[in-house]
């Protein structure tokens, strides 16, 4: 992801069991979040504060600290002089979120699959049956992500090494899944759907190294679905 800020910003925190199944945040920044995860708010933009609170009906003091939150998401990028500026997200820089994920996730798969609850897969296989819906009835890219987001949160929460969590957290960014899901196929799409699925499979087989590689090849297919394969760089 490119930044000018030297800081690292913060992971945002994973999503808890309640929080999967609320109903959409449309709170200032729930709304500039779902805009910047469906493009309408593009890459590179400039945000201007008067203009935004007209835009969604609120005043100027909850989008100022909306785009506090989502700077500190490294979504959105401040600028003492010229204000916040939408965050492009480069090819190489998806391809650097994705080569820290097939390094990281496959493992955490194998260290959260036998921590798994009975609830949990049960969890696991209804996230998976959404978004195949979702990609059946034509493909709502943000609900999608926030879906995805959710199962491998599953995954992620339950591995049992937090800096394995951390450095997952903070890569696994809804908005990039979002903007990268609108790169796929119909086929790479239903591809993503099929490794869910055997996800949950080898989860309700409590077989961890099977979902290592699942996940591994999910990952790679991910990564080469959205145009960040090695060869192309």
């Amino acid at each position: 992801m490119e930044m000018t800020a030297a800081a690292v910003p913060a992971p945002p925190a994973p999503l808890t069991h309640a929080q999967r199944d609320a109903p959409r945040d449309e709170s200032a920044y729930g709304r500039l979040r779902s805009m910047i995860a469906s493009g309408e708010l593009a890459a590179g933009s400039w945000l201007r504060e008067a203009n935004l609170a007209e835009r969604i009906g609120v005043s100027r003091t909850p989008i100022r600290e909306a785009l506090s939150r989502l700077a500190a998401e490294g979504l959105v990028e401040l600028s003492r002089n010229k204000g916040a500026q939408v965050v492009d997200f480069s090819p190489e820089d998806v391809a650097g979120l994705y080569d820290v994920r097939a390094g990281f996730e496959p493992h955490a798969v194998l260290l959260s699959v036998p921590n798994l609850t009975d609830e949990d897969v049960v969890e696991l296989a209804a996230l998976s049956a959404r978004m195949e819906a979702v990609v059946a009835n034509g493909g709502d890219m943000e609900g999608l992500s926030a879906l995805n987001a959710a199962f491998h949160g599953i995954f992620i929460e339950r591995c049992g090494n937090r800096h394995v969590a951390t450095a997952l957290q903070a890569v696994m960014r809804p908005a990039v899944v979002a903007h990268t899901f609108r790169k796929y196929s119909g086929e790479a799409l239903r591809r993503s759907m099929q490794h869910h699925a055997e996800l949950v499979a080898a989860a309700e087989a409590r077989d961890g190294e099977w979902a290592e590689a699942v996940m591994r090849t999910h990952i790679l297919a991910a990564r080469n679905a959205a145009g960040a394969n090695p060869s192309t760089r």
